[in-house]
């Protein structure tokens, strides 16, 4: 009894040890098999290929026919073309509005010259008018005899044009202090410019 209580001593303890090994090598394999698994996945997302650019390889026989080829070639031309008037075009609305905006400023100041243009002429015209007035005055004032020596050697249109301002009874005295020729002539004038006023 002695000696099989020893002798299953042994073959217990080797049997208990051989079963912590095998468990042992179980438990290593996974782990083997767990690390595998995780290094696989990790290599499956590095050759991912999304991560690359993804290339469409040139299959034989899958070249476009040469009508097709030559078609977009001509579309490709003709989308060129555009693209340039386009731009063409859209240079040119830029110069328009650049040169209406200039003739639109030039206007403007030829507006503001015209305004002061009138001004001064109208100024001048008054100024002309006030002298015009004075000179006529002065003529009436004259003695007959020294205003009709004076419109004697004065052009016959502007004496007239003098005679046709002042006052008639002084107009008759000149004209009867002048040389009958001039008189004459000056008569004429003024009844030629009182024949052109309207009678209505």
């Amino acid at each position: 009894m002695a000696m099989r209580g020893r002798s299953s001593m042994p073959l217990r303890r080797r049997l208990g040890r051989s079963l912590l090994s095998i468990i042992a090598a179980l438990l290593l394999i996974s782990a083997a098999l767990r690390l595998t698994g995780v290094s696989g996945s990790a290599f499956a997302l590095e050759g991912s290929p999304t991560d690359e650019p993804a290339t469409s390889p040139v299959v034989a026989g899958c070249e476009p026919d040469p009508d097709i080829a030559t078609l977009l070639s001509a579309l490709q031309s003709r989308e060129s073309a555009v693209t340039a008037r386009e731009a063409a075009i859209a240079d040119e609305l830029v110069a328009l509005k650049r040169a209406r905006e200039e003739i639109a400023r030039e206007m403007d100041a030829l507006r503001q010259a015209e305004t002061e243009l009138e001004a001064t002429l109208a100024l001048a015209d008054g100024a002309t008018e006030s002298d015009l007035a004075k000179l006529t005055r002065m003529y009436e004032v004259m003695k007959p005899k020294e205003a009709a020596a004076l419109f004697q050697e004065m052009d016959p249109v502007f004496a007239a044009g003098f005679l046709g301002r002042m006052q008639p009874e002084r107009a008759a005295a000149v004209l009867a202090g002048m040389e009958a020729k001039a008189a004459y002539r000056l008569s004429l004038i003024l009844a030629g410019r009182n024949g052109s006023a309207p009678t209505e």
